[in-house]
């Protein structure tokens, strides 16, 4: 009995994703999905003159808003 509901709730899952999925594709295709905007690359002269100025990178984090990591991301490319 348990097998069998499993079964339906996983292919009720299935067709949810592709019913995500394909709408995403429509939004796409009609320009209103971008994604999220990035934020840490796009700050990365930012991040990068104040490393050269000496700052640590917790505190670079702290002064522009951004992720730690994102900090390190941005310093090892």
């Amino acid at each position: 009995m348990f097998t069998v509901i499993g079964a339906i709730a996983c292919f009720e899952r299935e067709l949810m994703l592709e019913r995500q999925r394909e709408g995403i594709a429509k939004a796409k295709a009609e320009g209103k999905y971008k994604g999220r905007k990035p934020t840490a690359r796009a700050r990365a002269a930012e991040v990068n003159a104040l490393k050269a100025d000496g700052v640590r990178p917790v505190e670079i984090a702290r002064r522009l808003g951004i992720g730690r990591a994102s900090v390190y991301r941005v310093l090892a490319a």
